[in-house]
């Protein structure tokens, strides 16, 4: 069923058997498996986005039936909050700044300004028929600076190329088993692999993560990668140690302590808004610093809880020329409307620190937020998006997170970059392995579970090869 816009985007579902908060959890025995689509192994973690739950008798159980998702109506992007239409792409920041600021009010939480960077080169040499660098980015103020490191692969040649920037889940050293990566010192989520111990990255992780990185068919169509270890700006976990090497960004720059007076406590910023400021200042450093690549044509990327970062960081910085979302979900591409897999108040639960604290307000009460995540996608406009989703993946919506593209697409219809003459509409859906692009907007449904895999990466090549075309 298309989508309709006039004055607003409404997707109507037909809802059997109510739809409501109050159905979307409910009470499971202790050994009823939560999620029968993701595969717990620890010793591979395929699933970022799914963690232990929390010791409670009511136990979470996904709505993965279409039929009962609820009713809903969404705001049509190119509608202001005091109902003036959006017609031409002069109007189109004033509305995308409302956006903004609603969700750093309600979802993300606000940031700082941006602080000084600087960068340094670690070492250089030789790999998968390109050049490898590993550069330490520092992050500084009030006297003192963050260290980054961010590992840096690009083709050789003279010019410089557009460059896929994005954070990586273990540390540095998986992504490639070269010798002279340094090993994070950073806090890492102990694994049952022997690749961690006590939160610690070990020599033995070496290139395990390698099959999300194929970096040689990604520096042969002409991009350059760069990643960095998140846990380096901000560690993934609600319950942080003293110790530096498990330090926010905030406590190692007392500068960056507290964004502006005026914010409430409740609106200052979670983990996801910390990486993608992270993601900003790498990318300044890099993108101003670094031979070999192209500042002006930088990509932010990003595959589940780090594909919420990349949206986020694309959104609110117009340093990056393109996005990436890969199986990001609930608070990434996906509509939280939808209640589809994991919710709101299931992702708030079980990581508490990812986004602002006024977000839990919504738990169960997705209907009361004033924003939904096709306007976080909009607010991208008119730079190019892509959303790419796993059939295997129901936990993350994949039907919700095209749903979310397609209400997006208005706000690409402005200005010289517009989308094609015609309409994205939801019966465009694809089946596994299909592929739909709609001028600066790209989305694809891969066979498979919730992972990022050379299938994703060509994809991505191939549409900004299209879209950032010079």
């Amino acid at each position: 069923m298309p989508l309709h816009v006039a004055p607003f985007i409404a997707v109507i579902i037909a809802v059997i058997g109510g739809g409501t908060g109050i159905d979307r959890a409910i009470a499971m025995p202790q050994d009823v498996v939560l999620n029968q689509d993701v595969v717990l192994n620890q010793d591979v973690v395929l699933n970022q986005d799914v963690a232990k739950p929390k010791s409670n008798p009511a136990k979470f159980v996904p709505n993965y039936a279409e039929d009962r998702v609820p009713d809903y109506t969404l705001a049509d992007p190119l509608m202001t909050a005091d109902g003036e239409k959006i017609r031409n792409a002069d109007q189109w920041p004033e509305r995308r700044n409302e956006i903004l600021d609603q969700f750093r009010d309600h979802v993300y939480g606000h940031s700082p300004e941006p602080c000084e960077v600087e960068s340094k080169t670690l070492f250089e040499g030789e790999h998968a028929s390109g050049r490898i660098r590993e550069v330490e980015v520092r992050l500084r103020s009030g006297g003192r600076y963050l260290p980054i490191h961010v590992l840096i692969f690009t083709p050789e040649t003279e010019r410089d190329v557009p460059t896929f920037l994005l954070l990586n889940f273990q540390g540095n050293h998986t992504v490639c088993d070269h010798p002279d990566v340094a090993i994070t010192e950073a806090w890492v989520r102990n694994r049952r692999d022997g690749s961690t111990d006590g939160n610690r990255a070990l020599s033995v992780a070496r290139g395990r993560a390698a099959s999300r990185f194929p970096i040689e068919p990604i520096i042969a169509a002409g991009f350059g990668v760069a990643t960095a270890y998140y846990g380096e700006i901000r560690p993934d976990t609600d319950k942080l140690p003293a110790d530096d090497g498990s330090k926010t960004i905030a406590q190692h720059l007392p500068g960056l302590l507290s964004p502006p007076g005026d914010v409430p406590e409740r609106s200052r910023w979670g983990a996801i808004a910390q990486w993608a400021y992270g993601l900003d200042r790498i990318a300044e450093a890099i993108g101003d610093g670094v031979d070999g690549i192209d500042g002006d044509r930088m990509i932010v990327a990003g595959h589940s809880r780090l594909g919420k970062t990349s949206l986020w960081a694309g959104a609110t910085s117009p340093r990056f020329a393109g996005v990436v979302s890969n199986d990001s979900g609930c608070g990434g591409a996906a509509l939280s409307i939808r209640a589809f897999g994991e919710t709101v108040g299931r992702i708030n639960d079980a990581f508490p620190h990812w986004f602002c604290d006024r977000f839990k307000d919504y738990n169960l009460r997705e209907e009361h937020l004033p924003v939904d995540q096709h306007l976080l996608i909009a607010s991208i406009a008119p730079r190019p998006v892509y959303v790419a989703s796993a059939d295997g993946d129901r936990w993350a919506d994949p039907r919700g997170e095209f749903l979310s593209l397609v209400a997006a697409a208005p706000a690409f219809g402005l200005g010289a970059n517009a989308a094609p003459t015609g309409t994205l509409t939801a019966d465009q859906f694809p089946e596994p392995g299909g592929v739909v692009r709609h001028g600066p907007l790209g989305y694809h449904l891969r066979s498979g579970r919730h992972d990022l895999t050379p299938f994703d990466w060509r994809q991505y090549t191939s549409f900004f090869a299209d879209a950032l075309d010079d």
